[in-house]
């Protein structure tokens, strides 16, 4: 019986352009459910644009927009994506829609008067005012240190390193990330979802390990039920109650009979997916209640590692008793990282754009493909490595699967009108029917979205029909008339495994498929792997190869405003580094010519400060990065040492432990830069030759003995 299966990913927060991460999950959960297509199941795909909270408030301010009108903007721009990649949502909405606000009430309510008891508490909390800002802070614009595992720049509500999930006033030493002031507690009534309730323990116990998630997740879900031992020597209790409000200003969905309140935007974005979905249906003329009373709908949901807590925690309870119907399964993916390892980052130049690639020229199905070939049903990180990229698309995708085609085509065109024969020879029928044998242990294949088995079992039954070819040599055959029906035996055979290879190719490779439609004759769009190819249209060529400008260009950094620094990010060459005003000479001292004349009020702008590294550690996903603590003789308010966070590119020179203790010169007052390891509050100063092949290597300023923390330099 055909699956009525509803599907979603995770909605991008509408503050910026999709990047590679956005992609590599939407044509992971389109490859899927293209296959369940394929397989005759209905399936409701659908997106939205997560469009609330105190970040996108601040930023349409920043940009003279209302919310609404910002959020419309980003908008926009999400077509020539999804588009250009062959991702094919049936509805893409807003969490701002009217069927949010409607359905994020209507949930509320549903907890809030609960039967067996409301799971809606109030109380008065201490929270974090900005006293420079004069607002509450979100919680991801306050930043600390995460109280579980000791991360540096971590935010106020969840840690990235270790995923602990915590309240802002957790965090050791927090400051502003909109002001860079310490925040001040101030009171206010907050409104909180009862996890801690036994009814929702028991539930989510439960549900967490009856084997709907993969196991990995699961396993790491079932720490935060019980009370654990921190390294620290401390202990961290299971479940505590989510705080699910937010003062105004804020920019989402007030909360009924609660003036001035509004639902944190955790709460309202997962309710998005099903508001996306009732905007589809209501579009259809359809009922959104009947079709999820369904009791045979299953619903899925593909996310990124990173929000693993809010999808298998807070969203199954807020279904379940709302009572609604809770997630079949929720698909936890990895990051991606590039070439070396690491994390995917725009101030860092290792971003892999995925409108750059569109805009080159690239063709999309060659990321799909590699993206495919990657991908397994565990939450692994995977990596875009280029040289990897080419081979797979050149040596694999093409060399292997296309020209299969290539092969036979030209002389069943010419020989035989393009009609083909169905008596096939022992080997070629033997060929064929293994080759169509293998399509229900490919189709389980895609079902449990082990996509990389997929391409690496269609490239050896590739391989077996490319020995064929050298083992009959249509080449040859060809040379003699007399060959005739053997040549029309091979070439047929040739054709037919190409058409069977494509099926099982066509939820990754849709655009290819549609071409190889017409040129066999033969529908695409379903798992039909038995009916002969009886013609061919004459071939057109299906796809190019990559050459390795493209790729070059694809990844070539755009040129800075100003020399990259030490203490932001790794050194580059002075060819794309250095600025107009400050050429390379390799006769000018350390490689480049001084720089124009300053004036000493130009020189008293910079405040130089002496620091001690009082902590130094590696940065997890880059290999340039060290992260520096540094007491620079401050005080807060309350009169107690604080420390700074400076990232430093000098990985290569130095080790943290080398580095502990030491004195070096802070740039104070050099505006805090946001990173994607953290804030970066100054910049160290080093020193490094303009040409790094004449002298590598960057090496920090150190004081005299005798200097001490916070003297300033004159």
């Amino acid at each position: 019986m055909p699956r009525q299966l509803f599907v979603t990913t995770a909605l991008p927060y509408a503050n910026g352009n999709f990047h590679i991460g956005h992609i590599m999950e939407y044509i992971q959960a389109d490859i899927w459910v293209r296959f369940q297509r394929m397989q005759g199941h209905a399936v409701n795909f659908c997106g939205a644009d997560d469009t609330h909270g105190a970040p996108i408030m601040i930023a349409a301010e920043k940009a003279g927009k209302t919310p609404q009108q910002f959020v419309a903007d980003i908008a926009a721009g999400r077509k020539q994506y999804l588009d250009g990649f062959h991702i094919t949502f049936d509805n893409w909405s807003s969490t701002d829609s009217p069927e949010n606000h409607e359905l994020a009430q209507s949930i509320y309510r549903a907890l809030r008067d609960n039967p067996d008891g409301s799971l809606i508490e109030t109380r008065t909390i201490e929270q974090f005012f900005d006293p420079e800002k004069n607002m509450f802070l979100p919680d991801r614009y306050i930043k600390g240190e995460c109280p579980k595992c000791h991360a540096q720049d971590q935010y106020g509500d969840n840690c990235e390193v270790c995923g602990a999930v915590y309240a802002p006033t957790d965090l050791i030493k927090p400051f502003s990330a909109l002001s860079g002031a310490t925040p001040v507690l101030k009171n206010s009534e907050h409104f909180f979802f009862k996890l801690s309730d036994p009814r929702c323990v028991a539930f989510l116990q439960q549900w967490t390990q009856d084997g709907k998630l993969q196991p990995e997740v699961a396993n790491k879900v079932k720490e935060w039920f019980s009370v654990r031992t921190n390294p620290d020597g401390s202990t961290s209790e299971g479940l505590g109650d989510w705080d699910i409000s937010r003062d105004a200003p804020y920019f989402g969905i007030e909360i009924p009979d609660a003036p001035g309140k509004y639902f944190y935007v955790w709460l309202d974005a997962p309710i998005g997916y099903l508001a996306s979905l009732k905007d589809l249906l209501n579009k259809r003329g359809q009922s959104f209640e009947a079709y999820m009373a369904n009791p045979a709908l299953e619903q899925y949901h593909f996310i990124g590692k990173d929000i693993v807590t809010f999808h298998t925690l807070f969203w199954p309870a807020t279904l379940k008793f709302s009572g609604r119907k809770t997630p079949t399964n929720v698909f936890v993916h990895g990051f991606l990282t590039v070439n070396n390892g690491e994390k995917m980052s725009k101030s860092r130049g290792t971003g892999l754009d995925p409108l750059k690639y569109l805009q080159l020229g690239m063709n999309a199905e060659w990321l799909r493909y590699y993206l495919a070939a990657k991908l397994s049903n565990r939450n692994e990180d995977i990596d875009f490595n280029a040289d990897d990229f080419m081979a797979r698309v050149n040596s694999d995708l093409i060399g292997k699967f296309v020209n299969i085609a290539s092969r036979a085509a030209g002389f069943l065109t010419k020989r035989f009108d393009g009609k083909l024969t169905s008596e096939f020879g022992a080997l070629g029928a033997e060929l064929l029917a293994d080759i169509r044998s293998e399509a229900d242990a490919i189709a389980d294949l895609y079902e449990a979205r082990e996509f990389g088995k997929v391409t690496r079992e269609v490239m050896l039954l590739a391989d077996r029909v490319n020995a064929y070819v050298d083992q009959n040599k249509p080449w040859d055959l060809a040379k003699d008339a007399a060959n005739n029906e053997a040549l029309h035996q091979v070439c047929s055979v040739l054709v037919n495994t190409f058409a069977v290879l494509t099926r099982y190719l066509a939820p990754v490779l849709p655009s290819l498929a549609q071409a190889v439609q017409g040129f066999v004759g033969q529908r695409m769009d379903d798992w039909e792997v038995d009916a002969d190819v009886q013609a061919i249209q004459p071939y057109q060529h299906l796809m190019q190869r990559v050459t390795p400008e493209q790729l070059d260009a694809l990844f070539e950094p755009k040129e800075p405003s100003a020399p990259a620094s030490p203490a932001h990010a790794a050194p580059k060459k002075i060819a794309k580094s250095a600025p107009a005003t400050v050429p390379a000479d390799p006769n000018a001292p350390g490689g480049e010519a001084l720089a124009p004349t300053i004036t000493i009020d130009d020189f008293a702008k910079i405040d130089l400060r002496i620091a001690k590294i009082v902590a130094c550690a590696a940065v997890e996903g880059s290999t340039k990065l060290l992260r520096l603590t540094l007491d620079v003789g401050e005080k807060n308010a309350q009169g107690q040492p604080t420390t700074r966070n400076v990232f430093s590119g000098i990985a290569s020179m130095y080790q943290p432990e080398q580095l502990v203790g030491q004195l070096t010169v802070l740039v104070a007052n050099l505006a805090p830069r946001k990173m994607k390891f953290g804030m970066s509050e100054g910049m160290v100063l080093a020193a490094s030759h303009a040409d790094e092949g004449a002298q590598p290597g960057i090496h920090i300023l150190t004081p005299w003995p005798g200097a001490t923390p916070g003297m300033r330099i004159h």
